[in-house]
């Protein structure tokens, strides 16, 4: 279960980040963060139609058969937000590449202004990235639920310390969300 923190949409793009997805038998998302994200973006779509152009499926990451980005592009169809505002950035293979490739999505629009979609966790790295590529962003976090495991908890603090790191993202301010418990 997740649940949405607001900010101010009033922006001219929503970027919504991939992850793993999780398909049921009929190919639709079921649950997991991806599906959590996806009804976000749809959700801050809906209430701020007419002052969003578009909505960039960011993700190009293959999960067995299926690409993030075209997952999410489906999901937010189905989910009301018209496919001719959907686009999808298929060559991202990390959230450096989300940041660099929807800044260029945005750029050739006209824009450098979006509202990121993303979990609560994973939103520190993505608004560093983002700032980083030239974007004026805000964002839109999907609170998720604590992993149920101290090891997973972990897990997920060292991953985000090591990967921002990696990528010359400052720890400070974000510290205390990573912390594990």
């Amino acid at each position: 279960m997740s649940s949405l923190r607001s900010c101010d949409p009033s922006e001219d793009a929503i970027v919504v980040l991939g992850c793993r997805p999780v398909l049921g038998e009929d190919g639709r998302l079921t649950t997991g963060t991806l599906a959590a994200r996806v009804e976000a973006a749809s959700r801050l779509y809906a209430a701020e139609a007419g002052r969003v152009a578009i909505v960039i499926a960011s993700g190009g990451r293959r999960w067995g058969k299926v690409v993030e980005a075209d997952v999410m592009a489906r999901e937010l169809e189905l989910r009301g937000v018209p496919a001719s505002r959907i686009v999808r950035e298929r060559c991202s293979l990390s959230t450096r590449d989300n940041a660099r490739f929807a800044a260029e999505a945005l750029r050739r629009r006209g824009t450098g202004r979006a509202v990121v979609v993303t979990c609560d966790w994973h939103m520190p790295r993505a608004l560093a990235l983002f700032e980083r590529a030239g974007v004026d962003v805000r964002p839109f976090e999907v609170v998720t639920e604590a992993p149920a495991t101290r090891r997973h908890r972990l897990w997920r603090w060292g991953r985000e310390a090591v990967l921002r790191r990696a990528q010359g993202v400052p720890l400070a301010g974000a510290v205390s969300r990573l912390r594990p418990p």
